[in-house]
């Protein structure tokens, strides 16, 4: 690798704002914010809006969308169009 030219690779904690979880993991990023972790380090901290912890996908709370009734309910709302 070149010297110079690569962004430094840290230690940061990204938290969760809806759920307040947290994880320490290694990141390019940077942030003015920073907090206590549990190993008595002072670590970057960056707040994200979804994480796997309040992801729909991860938490079972994903709703699934039913096509073909949905097809149904345009066809009802605004009729069949004749084949030309």
């Amino acid at each position: 690798m070149k010297p110079g030219i690569h962004p430094d690779y840290h230690p940061v904690v990204f938290k969760d704002s809806s759920t307040g979880d947290a994880f320490l993991t290694r990141s390019t990023i940077t942030s003015d914010r920073t907090i206590e972790w549990s190993d008595g380090h002072t670590y970057p901290l960056v707040m994200v809006d979804i994480s796997s912890w309040s992801h729909p996908f991860w938490t079972g709370t994903q709703r699934i969308m039913d096509s073909a009734g949905q097809v149904e309910k345009f066809h009802r709302r605004y009729g069949k169009r004749g084949t030309r």
